[in-house]
């Protein structure tokens, strides 16, 4: 659990630089030339290790879900990292969406399955498949919502293709046999991809309001596939809980995505 909170508060610092350097792309300074950007992705790199070693133990629905509290930090912190008072609907939706997510995760029961089910492998390698066919036609939208909705799909791919790679195997004798999985591509595709869609709806929407969609989407999908696909367990008894908890991170994120209407312009 240690792993997972530290890979969120990392995540929470990788999310805010990336949106001031998304924000100062300019004619002949293009994103990938922004160094408070890079410095963003070499924090993602660096939470993406602590979220690995968190999913070899704990459910994709409790990784995910701690991971999830960035929202908290990024929509107080606001732009450039200055903290600022929050209205309060907004402020509602930080306290529903933490709330919620610590629910869901407490409701997952740690461990793993023992073998990977049949099904798993062809879904997660399919859905890799349909996230590159989609990476440009998303980048050309202007709903950084749905753009953020579908890169935390992306991630969530990420976050499954991990976790049913420890399942699979406790571990690989050499790079050359991790390099002969096929899932090991699935979650460089997926991590790619939503990277590139977290990109272009940062550069168009509120951070705040771009990562709750983006936190809350691979938390929901990801865990239930996670739940039905990967043999992740519910605690018993837990199972309204989870349903409790979900409810709140989707209020709390549409009291948060309201921010996201805002122009580009308009002060964040």
């Amino acid at each position: 659990m240690a792993a997972a909170v530290l890979a969120m508060l990392v995540n929470s610092a990788a999310s805010l630089l990336e949106a001031e350097g998304s924000r100062r792309v300019r004619p002949g300074r293009p994103l990938a030339t922004q160094p408070v950007y890079l410095g963003g992705l070499l924090l993602d790199a660096v939470g993406w290790v602590l979220s690995v070693v968190a999913l070899r133990s704990l459910p994709v629905v409790t990784v995910q879900s701690v991971l999830a509290g960035s929202v908290a930090v990024t929509t107080v912190a606001g732009r450039r990292g200055r903290v600022r008072d929050l209205p309060g609907r907004q402020l509602t939706g930080v306290v529903a969406v933490v709330t919620g997510l610590v629910v869901v995760a407490a409701s997952a029961r740690p461990g793993r399955a023992e073998v990977l089910p049949a099904a798993a492998a062809p879904v997660l390698l399919t859905g890799a498949v349909l996230a590159l066919l989609a990476l440009e036609p998303v980048r050309r939208s202007t709903s950084a919502l749905r753009t953020a909705a579908l890169a935390g799909l992306a991630y969530g791919g990420v976050a499954l293709s991990v976790r049913a790679l420890h399942v699979r195997s406790t571990g690989w004798g050499s790079v050359l046999e991790l390099a002969a999985e096929p899932l090991a591509y699935a979650v460089a595709v997926y991590g790619l991809v939503g990277t590139l869609w977290v990109a272009t709806a940062l550069r168009e929407g509120a951070v705040g309001a771009v990562t709750a969609v983006l936190s809350v989407t691979q938390v929901v999908v990801p865990g239930l596939v996670g739940l039905l696909l990967l043999g992740d367990r519910v605690r018993p008894g837990w199972v309204p809980a989870l349903v409790v908890g979900l409810v709140l991170t989707v209020v709390g994120v549409l009291l948060l995505a309201a921010r996201g209407r805002l122009s580009r312009g308009s002060p964040r």
